[in-house]
């Protein structure tokens, strides 16, 4: 299997093999191994080194089981869990977001972070320009789920309004070419993140903030049920959902 979150980091980051071969002064060929098979793991220095000039955590570039013996190369949807939102560093954001290049699905009640923490507004104008496709879901906060998650998370009155920034926020964009944005009521069970064919799950526990809650990392595979799973719950959303005026 070949290292995907590698390869993804690099093309994130702005590195070409050789490029990343110069900086972390190894052959080309080397790095080539390295992103061509996952198995082939650098000495822990090294991967240290690369991870810090991908502005990641080597863990997330070869990732590792509690007791130090390499994960599973065999191909599996789940990638990776994370203990919670909060706990996904900036670049790992940075690099889903900066490198989708088909289709971006979101479903949440805000997700405001996105626009306020990662530009996401002129990413999706610059994108949208490109081919890339926007499907953004969030909340109406006058919708009786929303106000009772507020409530749920000990936050009255203050989801509401993110809901309202963030729809404030995403007015620039919608109605541009490739971009969709729709508002909904249901009850969020998860928020989902889907970039091409990563797929981030948050999932929900009563009385906990979004970013306190894990997140899933999921890869879609030709015979993968997990990943088309919670694909299907943003569908049947995504179809009952009220389009945002352009």
């Amino acid at each position: 299997m070949a290292n995907d979150r590698l390869r993804t980091a690099m093309i994130a980051a702005g590195y070409t093999v050789e490029a990343l071969a110069t900086k972390v002064g190894v052959d080309p060929k080397t790095v080539e191994r390295w992103i061509g098979n996952e198995s082939r793991k650098p000495h822990r220095t090294t991967r240290q080194q690369v991870a810090k000039i991908l502005r990641t955590r080597d863990t997330e570039l070869w990732p590792t089981g509690s007791d130090g013996i390499p994960a599973s190369t065999g191909e599996h949807e789940l990638v990776h869990l994370y203990p919670s939102r909060s706990s996904i560093t900036g670049p790992t954001w940075e690099r889903f977001i900066n490198g989708v290049r088909q289709q971006m699905d979101v479903l949440v009640f805000s997700g405001a972070f996105l626009v306020e923490q990662y530009d996401l507004v002129p990413v999706i104008q610059r994108k949208a320009a490109q081919g890339v496709r926007f499907r953004l879901l969030i909340g109406d906060e006058n919708a009786p789920a929303v106000i009772q998650r507020a409530i749920d998370e000990g936050t009255p009155g203050g989801l509401e309004g993110r809901v309202q920034l963030m729809r404030r926020y995403l007015a620039e964009v919608t109605g541009i070419d490739g971009v969709d944005v729709r508002t909904h009521g249901t009850i969020l069970y998860n928020s989902l993140y889907r970039f091409d064919d990563d797929l981030l799950v948050n999932g929900h526990a009563h009385g906990a903030l979004a970013g306190q809650n894990p997140v899933l990392h999921l890869k879609r595979l030709p015979t993968g049920q997990i990943w088309q799973h919670y694909m299907r719950s943003f569908e049947r959303i995504w179809q009952q959902a009220t389009p945002e005026p352009g």
